[in-house]
């Protein structure tokens, strides 16, 4: 990471959150257990009065006011739904001077939302902008996010976006033309060790196992696997070909899942998922491109009405006009 982590001042850095769900509420217990910053340096903004009471009880600001988030904070963390962005955003410009905007960095981790989309809704006086894609491990301190910046970022606050999200996981950045690879493999990569956690479980049960242990055993064995890749940095097909002895049972285990393709069947999801975000994107362009039409063609036909109302007018101002001055020259 940058030396100028060093100029980072976490004692005046104020970090603020649109939505405060599970994700916000995991990167905020994060930041928190991390004492990157004090809990009266962070807000969020958030409707829902439970969530804003478990907050509170950790000495964090809540408020149901987005403005006022933006406006007391360096940094602001968008964490509401992707449908929602837009929408909010839209009421933060109109909300808020231009000149607010100059001092602060936008982080979003709305899923399918463009840094080119959030670009389009905020003031171009915008300090930065930056988009991350975590994951649910995020939850439990072992997110693998990934992110994307504008040119206008500064590397201090990429700094920043990279400590916050290293204190729940590990993060990287990345082109923005790969965030859609990326939450194929890492946004969406948690539901796929699910099924295969729960599906090695059930191989456990199938051969005689307790439910539980077989879970346990099921859980563990993935965790113990990726930390060695991690830990190792080994590549992954020398791990498993050390696993694997000559005759053995871990080699058969792997013929049966080369068998019913199971490299492919993996490589597939992360495809699909990634080719799903970019039909999502393409849709939010659409919808944004779609009501901005609407928007020309109702001003196109209010300024039509008003063009013909003041010919009517006048048409009627003229006749008036006509009347009298033949009834003065009678």
């Amino acid at each position: 990471m940058d030396n100028n982590n060093n100029h980072i001042d976490t004692n005046t850095l104020k970090i603020g959150f649109i939505g405060a769900g599970v994700m916000a509420s995991a990167i905020i217990y994060g930041l928190l257990n991390a004492k990157f910053v004090q809990p009266s340096n962070i807000c969020a903004s958030e409707p829902y009065a439970i969530a804003r009471e478990k907050l509170l009880a950790l000495h964090v600001g809540a408020t149901t006011d987005n403005a006022l988030v933006v406006a007391q904070s360096d940094i602001i963390i968008i964490a509401v739904k992707p449908d929602v962005v837009g929408p909010v955003l839209d009421d933060l410009s109109t909300k808020l001077a231009p000149e607010v905007f100059e001092k602060k960095c936008f982080i979003s981790i709305a899923a399918g939302i463009s840094i080119h989309a959030i670009e389009a809704r905020l003031p171009q006086t915008t300090k930065g902008i930056i988009r991350v894609m975590p994951n649910t491990a995020c939850m439990v301190g072992m997110s693998a996010s990934a992110y994307a910046a504008n040119s206008r970022t500064s590397r201090q606050d990429k700094d920043i976006c990279e400590k916050i999200f290293s204190s729940v996981g590990t993060i990287c950045e990345v082109d923005e033309k790969l965030m859609d690879a990326v939450t194929g493999l890492s946004g969406s990569g948690p539901a796929y060790v699910f099924m295969f956690i729960e599906a090695l479980a059930d191989g456990g049960v199938r051969m005689g196992l307790p439910r539980a242990a077989a879970l346990q055993l099921a859980a563990q064995t993935v965790k113990g696997a990726a930390t060695m890749v991690l830990e190792t940095q080994t590549h992954p097909g020398q791990l498993k070909d050390q696993v694997c002895s000559p005759g053995g049972t871990t080699i058969a285990g792997v013929e049966a899942l080369e068998e019913h393709s199971f490299r492919a069947a993996a490589m597939s999801a992360v495809v699909a998922a990634s080719k799903r975000g970019i039909s999502l994107l393409s849709s939010i362009y659409l919808s944004i491109y779609l009501s901005i039409i609407i928007s020309i063609i109702i001003i196109m036909i209010i300024s039509i009405i008003i063009i013909m109302i003041i010919s009517i007018i006048i048409s009627i101002i003229i006749t008036i006009l006509g009347a009298e001055l033949g009834a003065m020259k009678k």
